[in-house]
């Protein structure tokens, strides 16, 4: 099942996504040996090659074939692990909510179960703001406390998910987890460097800001979180006694932004790389205020997250770095030439 003879004892799972790359390269990179699970060992290379990105040694990383929607391998997987990221859930495109909801439900439960019966410590669980935010409120302020509603009215499948894979991960450990710890990361939109040679996830939202093909952006308010700031997040969430039993959110300091806020940061920083970053919002309703506390992580975990002004720059710094941009704009003072 794996592919070198390391016996790490801590997994993460999902190892070939623009989280789980970074995590993997900062667990190594502390001296931490990784087992992580993919759904094919036709894909180690990619997740090699993604940690040795990071400069890092990739000798204590080794593999294993599991899958969320699939209760096979997940016994061998978690053998021996005592510490347990579960960084992976299901990215389904669908209308039909069951599609969505129920891989990211069931997959967290079986790590969770898997996890118990292995006797693992502590697993820190990646949700969501989704999880959060996503019902309305008077004032739209919100921590830790505050949930999405499943009942919410037109509630979009990807926080409806969310919601329910955590409230099922919260309900499983209080009556079944026989003494396994859970801590959340519940991240805001996640930017920052990535280790990944795809643009995945929000990074797509920056190639076609950078490559032109999304003429206008969205009028959306959000909290902006550096993917490098939500991996330490984990590994502080791990290691820190008092983090069981709570979730915490992450973002950077400072205002919620909207996209026409991360626009114009790129304009403003990057010249002529960003020339055709666009510089209108589609029609709509102008977003209301928005709030997202991150005291706690700060306070309990010692995160320190980065500017996001530095997390929107460098992400399109490492996609172009990365050749991921369609026909970039050669930046002035560049050597480059296309």
């Amino acid at each position: 099942m794996t592919t070198t003879t390391t016996t790490p004892t801590t997994l993460v799972t999902g190892g070939t996504g623009y989280l789980a790359t970074r995590l993997i390269a900062d667990l190594l990179a502390s001296g931490v040996d990784v087992r992580t699970t993919i759904r094919t060992l036709d894909r180690a290379d990619e997740v090699r090659a993604a940690v040795r990105r990071a400069g890092v040694d990739d000798a204590g990383l080794s593999f294993t074939v599991a899958s969320l929607t699939d209760d096979a391998g997940w016994d061998d997987t978690l053998s021996g692990i005592s510490e347990v990221y579960h960084v992976a859930s299901p990215m389904i495109q669908s209308t039909n909510r069951d599609e969505v909801v129920v891989p990211a439900r069931d997959g967290t439960l079986r790590v969770l179960r898997a996890a118990r019966n292995a006797g693992a410590r502590r697993v820190v669980l990646t949700s969501s703001f989704a999880a959060v935010g996503y019902s309305p409120k008077p004032v739209r302020d919100y921590d830790e406390t505050d949930w999405t509603d499943p009942a919410t009215p037109g509630l979009p499948a990807y926080p409806l998910s969310k919601a329910i894979a955590e409230r099922s991960a919260w309900d499983f450990i209080e009556r079944e987890g026989d003494g396994l710890e859970l801590a959340v990361i519940n991240p805001t939109w996640i930017a920052g460097p990535t280790l990944t040679a795809s643009a995945r996830s929000s990074l797509q939202v920056f190639t076609g800001m950078l490559d032109g093909t999304m003429t206008a952006v969205p009028r959306q308010r959000f909290g902006l979180a550096d993917v490098r700031d939500v991996s330490s997040a984990h590994i502080a969430a791990m290691a820190t006694p008092a983090a069981a039993g709570k979730r915490y959110l992450v973002l950077a300091d400072g205002p919620t932004r909207t996209f026409l806020d991360v626009a114009n940061v790129l304009r403003a920083e990057l010249g002529d790389l960003a020339s055709r970053v666009p510089t209108e919002e589609l029609p709509g309703d102008e977003p209301t205020p928005l709030t997202i506390h991150n005291e706690r992580a700060k306070n309990e975990l010692g995160l320190r997250p980065r500017p996001a002004v530095e997390t929107i720059v460098e992400t399109a710094e490492s996609l172009r770095a990365l050749g991921l941009l369609a026909n970039p704009a050669t930046p002035v003072g560049s050597d480059e030439t296309e």
